[in-house]
């Protein structure tokens, strides 16, 4: 069992839980997800909630591969103004806001976020561990190699896994000494790896285990899925249930997923089977 402290508030994490996806982005990789008005993202989080998300992740910055990125500044009007709007409509909601730059961190946290999940586990900006540290929120580390711009490039590994660990083991402990608590590992899936790194990554996804943190699976509808199926995003929310249950059943402990229904679905199933011994 996992206790964060979100501001003041618990999330306990004694099962498995969901981080629902929304994109306040014109050119998120899966275009269902892209939410640029108020009312939409408002619907778009009710929904979640009811389905069961624990948490809801929220970004103004596309990361897919090659993805131009557009600067604090436009990530700041982009995504603050909802994650403002959610916490008022929603205030018993947890709002995570997906960004690597320190200054929308805070701007986020002082608008009603309560996690910061950063795909460069703080290579990308250095105030930002220090800037999560001062506001006492929990903190989503992802390994990436390389950056959004460039990931895609032929990435190459001696040892996957070792090196994805021997990362997340360096950077907690930068995480401790900064002052951060309560800190999430995500392998990042995607992110400066091929299809078949993620494959092992996933068979491999136990082992982070050791780090005693909750481990983050964001494999929702991405590449390796689509393209290994022949389809397209759009039509790889199967093949992201099929991963996912095979994450839960090697120990993910947040599933980060567009389709918030299915992955509850999911936990709930793999839940029963493991209290059946079998």
């Amino acid at each position: 069992m996992f206790t964060l402290n979100c501001k003041g508030r618990l999330l306990v994490i004694d099962e498995p839980i969901v981080m629902g996806i929304v994109n306040t982005t014109p050119d998120s990789f899966f275009e269902n997800s892209r939410k640029t008005n108020t009312d939409a993202v408002l619907q778009t989080v009710e929904q979640m909630l009811k389905d069961g998300a624990a948490i809801i992740d929220m970004g103004g910055q596309s990361t897919r591969p090659g993805s131009e990125q557009v600067g604090s500044a436009t990530e700041l009007q982009r995504v603050v103004p909802f994650i403002e709007a959610v916490s008022k409509r929603f205030p018993e909601a947890f709002i995570s806001v997906d960004t690597y730059h320190a200054v929308v961190a805070q701007a986020a946290v002082e608008a009603g976020a309560v996690i910061v999940n950063d795909i460069s586990g703080g290579m990308m900006d250095e105030q930002m561990l220090s800037t999560v540290a001062t506001l006492k929120v929990p903190y989503v580390c992802m390994h990436m190699k390389g950056t959004p711009e460039n990931m895609h490039q032929n990435p190459t590994y001696e040892d996957l896994t070792r090196e994805v660990l021997d990362f997340f083991i360096h950077q907690t402990e930068q995480c401790r000494l900064a002052g951060i608590h309560d800190v999430i590992v995500d392998p990042g899936f995607g992110f400066g790896k091929n299809i078949a790194h993620n494959f092992e990554l996933l068979n491999n996804l136990n082992a982070f285990q050791m780090l005693q943190k909750p481990i983050l699976l964001g494999i929702s509808r991405k590449s390796t899925i689509y393209k290994t199926l022949g389809v397209t995003a759009n039509e790889a929310l199967n093949g992201t249930t099929v991963l996912n249950t095979i994450g839960l059943l090697k120990g993910a402990n947040i599933l980060r997923v567009h389709d918030v229904k299915e992955a509850t679905e999911a936990i709930k199933l793999v839940s029963q089977l493991q209290v059946s011994g079998c």
